[in-house]
């Protein structure tokens, strides 16, 4: 079995030496890096690399489960992605590792308990929402242009033949945006060019 390692650090100041030490003495080969990225970025060329170099039979190795992701969300998700692609996963620190009984059953557990936080985020996140409906509070996000603006930019474009880019460039929306609000404000004849 090929193991790959991977290796990451949050900022700049930190060094990546011991994780590196602790991969190779593991047997990775090769091993990839990010270097001050934070584990919420989602852009890690290195991470990305590693997924990617990674074939059916291969084995991910990570100094720590903090290493690969920052919530146990996105860790599930990424070793259940690793699984589905025939790759075993290994945490040298937690001595977690897919490919023994003991392991998948910790890794199960794991995800289990991701789907519980999950549900009670949800239930917290509804609760939340509708004691704010209850007080009268708007919920959503504002509306990118309001009434007027609609009005105006349906009278510039019915009467004065502005077209959308240029009058959504004015509004500083995207046309869609522009289109679906005087959609909703008047019926537009025709809808010409959209």
């Amino acid at each position: 079995m090929r193991k790959i390692g991977y290796a990451r650090v949050s900022t700049n100041e930190q060094h990546l030496d011991l994780q590196l030490q602790a991969l190779a003495a593991s047997g990775c080969k090769p091993i990839f890096t990010d270097h001050g990225m934070s584990g919420s970025n989602v852009d890690r060329p290195g991470l990305a690399d590693a997924l990617e170099e990674a074939r059916p039979g291969d084995m991910l190795v990570v100094w720590r489960l903090d290493r690969l992701g920052r919530s146990l969300i996105d860790l599930i998700s990424i070793i259940n992605d690793l699984g589905k692609g025939g790759v075993e996963f290994r945490s040298l620190n937690e001595a977690i590792d897919t490919s023994t009984s003991g392991g998948r059953l910790t890794f199960h557990i794991m995800a289990a308990m991701a789907e519980f936080e999950r549900s009670i985020i949800s239930e917290r996140t509804k609760a939340g929402m509708a004691a704010a409906r209850s007080r009268g509070s708007l919920i959503g996000r504002r509306p990118a242009m309001t009434p007027d603006q609609i009005l105006e930019a349906t009278d510039a474009f019915m009467r004065d033949k502005v077209s959308i880019e240029d009058l959504a460039e004015r509004y500083k929306v995207h046309p869609r945006t522009l289109v679906r609000g005087m959609k909703q404000g008047v019926l537009l004849p025709g809808d010409p060019g959209l």
